[in-house]
């Protein structure tokens, strides 16, 4: 799992909507989902989630990498606006079994 800067991601053998739905359960069980949307001026469809968990903003990024792999980009900030990377990899962790 590498680390962007920032942000945690992975990558999974599922179709976007099922790592999506994946996504949004996660941040639902640990928080409170506050948007949801697809970015549709992309190359690749684009799913995004927004939540809060533990006073941090989340937001998840979902997108297929090629037919058969989507990627999860996970960031989330402190109400101060630094990087909490512990809590992004827990997410992502989480996302990852959530598909199992």
């Amino acid at each position: 799992m590498p680390f962007i800067k920032d942000r945690v991601e992975g990558r999974y053998e599922r179709s976007v909507d099922q790592v999506f739905q994946a996504a949004r359960d996660v941040v639902k069980k640990n928080g409170v989902l506050v948007n949801e949307s697809t970015l549709y001026g992309e190359t690749n469809t684009v799913k995004t989630v927004e939540g809060k968990v533990d006073q941090r903003n989340v937001w998840v990024r979902v997108e297929s990498v090629d037919p058969k792999v989507t990627s999860v980009v996970v960031q989330t900030r402190t109400p101060a606006g630094g990087s909490d990377l512990d809590l992004a990899h827990e997410l992502e962790k989480e996302i990852a079994l959530e598909l199992k």
